[in-house]
Formats: structure tokens, sequence, C-alpha cells
């Protein structure tokens, strides 16, 4: 593993690019902060908060922009995206563990898999599934008939994959997923026997398939539900973090992330390349187009047009008209007093008049 045995500065700029100040026959072993490294270890400094840390660091190296490199006590690789960059190295220095291939004796298997897979305790695999060479099926997952999982993907315990659904190439997907349960569709019968307004819940057949592109990674306990009629689809490079809400019928774009507990309703298209920032809500058949940050906490209540930050509640605002007015708000009370006073002032002189 080469977190054991380390790797050369030189070594790391000629496969990754950079340009390299220092001895290049240091030898690396791990990623660390800036406070933390030793001398066997590179840190990075992409974030402007922790440039006072740089002087003071005892890292065997550092990966940092151009700004700063004059500044580094140290060897250092100088790159326009540092923390890119320090992604990079992370994944060589640390890669992923995989199990061996095989199946586990307490897994149960009905499809013909390749002999690269691997099955763990307790796992079941349906019917007719298609799996591709070197996926890892965690202990307890369950695959339903029908599914389709491409090359390398990663399926940690207790993942749940319904009937029929697609998986890309090298998904990474954590504990407690559910990919294909049905979406929250029922339509409502009246019946005047149930009093004012009354009627009983119709369950609606959910006959659509949750389709996820390549390179896509779930975060522990996020649910996708498959879709009513149409598929739902996370396209390629998304990443969603843990405990998140994806409606029936929902398509995100591609390279697009979300923060954990967002909530998206049924039928929203969220475009490419957009943020997400955690306990966003977003409202069902909405669009928002390519480039959008959503803040944290946001209600999104209608669809957004054009790329840019959005803040708020009721109603969302462009970021920057929002900070504007909930700077205003801060001092409201303030204000008020002010208001308050200049009335009774006003009063005086009147009454004087």
């Amino acid at each position: 593993m080469n977190g054991l045995r380390g790797l050369r500065l030189d070594e790391i700029v000629a496969r990754l690019g950079g340009e390299l100040r220092g001895d290049g026959a240091k030898t690396l072993r791990q990623v660390a902060t800036l406070a933390r490294a030793t001398a066997d270890d590179i840190a990075f400094l992409a974030n402007p908060r922790y440039r006072e840390q740089l002087a003071g660091t005892r890292a065997g190296a550092v990966i940092l922009g151009p700004a700063v490199a004059d500044a580094c006590p140290t060897a250092c690789i100088v790159t326009d995206d540092p923390y890119g960059y320090y992604a990079r190295v992370a994944q060589w220095l640390h890669p992923a563990a995989r199990p061996a291939p095989g199946i586990h004796a307490a897994a149960t298997v009905a499809s013909t898999l390749p002999a690269s897979a691997s099955v763990a305790a307790g796992a079941c695999v349906g019917r007719n599934v298609r799996m591709g060479e070197r996926v890892s099926i965690g202990p307890g997952c369950v695959i339903g008939d029908g599914v389709e999982i491409g090359n390398d993907c990663l399926l940690h315990a207790n993942v749940t994959i319904y009937a029929d659904c697609v998986i890309g190439a090298r998904a990474i997907i954590h504990s407690g997923v559910v990919i294909g349960a049905d979406g929250f569709g029922f339509a409502r019968e009246k019946d005047a026997a149930l009093g004012p307004g009354g009627g009983r819940w119709l369950k609606i057949p959910q006959i659509g398939r949750v389709l996820i592109g390549d390179d896509v990674e779930i975060g522990a306990n996020t649910t996708i539900d498959r879709g009513a009629l149409d598929d739902t689809v996370i396209e390629e490079g998304v990443k969603l973090d843990n405990q998140i809400q994806v409606a029936h019928n929902v398509r995100i774009g591609a390279h697009t992330a979300l923060a954990g507990c967002v909530g998206i309703a049924g039928s929203a298209r969220i475009g490419r390349n957009c943020t997400i920032g955690g306990a966003a809500m977003i409202l069902g058949h909405l669009e928002i187009a390519d480039g959008v940050h959503v803040s944290t906490n946001t209600l999104v209540t209608k669809s957004i047009t054009k790329a840019g930050a959005y803040t708020g509640w009721v109603p969302f605002q462009e970021h920057a008209e929002w900070a504007k007015n909930f700077a205003r708000l801060r001092h409201l009370d303030a204000m008020s007093d002010k208001m308050r006073d200049f009335g009774a002032r006003l009063d005086a002189l009147e009454k004087k008049s």
C-alpha cells in the first residue's frame, strides 16, 4: 500500500503535474493538516483562513497556490488547484481497501456473476442481475431482480437496490442506502361517508426505475425513490451526502453535489454543476438551472432560471439581495426604537405649535 511505503515528491509531480520546489527525493507517507503534519507528511493550503499556519508547519511538503509559494518554509508543490491536487495525492497514498473476489458461503446468489466480483456474508443477489467486473457487495446487501451494476462499484453493508434499477460504473454506495423504493404516489378517492373532504388513499403503482450514472457517490441512509411512470435519474459524477431524500421522477444533473439532509420533492429538475447546502428543501415540479448554489436551510419554492447563489426561506432570493436585507433585519429593533423616539418628538413639537 502506497501509504506505507510512501511517495517521492518528484514521483508525485511526474504523475500529477505542478511545479516542484525543494528536494524531489523527499518521501512522504500520508496526508495531514498544516497544524498536525510531521516531516513524513504532505499538507496543503487551499483556504486563506489557514494561511497563518503555513509559517509554523512541520510538514515535509505542502501543496499550495502560486500566491503563497514564496512564503512556504519547506518543500512544496505549486498548483492552481491545491485542493483538487491534494485529493489526488490522498487517493494515491491511501487507496480504498477492496475485499478479495469470491462469493461467501453465507450469501444467497441467484444470478451468474463475474469471477472478479465479491459478495459478502448475508448478501442476497436476485435473478437476472447483470454485474460488471470487480464489483464489491457488502454484508447484508439486497440486490433485486433485474438490477444492473457497472464495473468497479463498491456497495457497503446493508445497501438495498430494488428491482430493475441501474447503477453506473465506479459508484460508491454507503451503508443503509435504499435505491428504488416506491415514491410517495397516492390518489385520493372521494368518499362523503368519511366526512367533509374525506376520502381513501389509493396507491399508484410506481413502475419507473432509478438510473444512476458513472462515478456517483451516495452517502449513508440516503433514499432515492423509483419513478412513477418515467425514471428517476442521477447523472454522472453526482455526489450525495448522508440522509438525503430524492423523490420519484427527480433528475439531478451531472457533477452536482448535495449536502446532508437535503429533501427534493417529486419531479424536480436540478441542473449540472450545482451545489445544494445541508437541509435545503426543494419543492416538486421545479427546475433549477446549471451552476446554481443553494445555501444551507434554504426553501426553494419556485424555479431558478439562471446561475448564481440563492439563500433564504419564504421567499428565497438571490444571495446578495438576501444578505443585504438580512443585515438590515438584524438592526430592526434599534430602528424601531429610533422611529418610536422620532414619533414622540414629533408629537411634542405638534403640541407646542
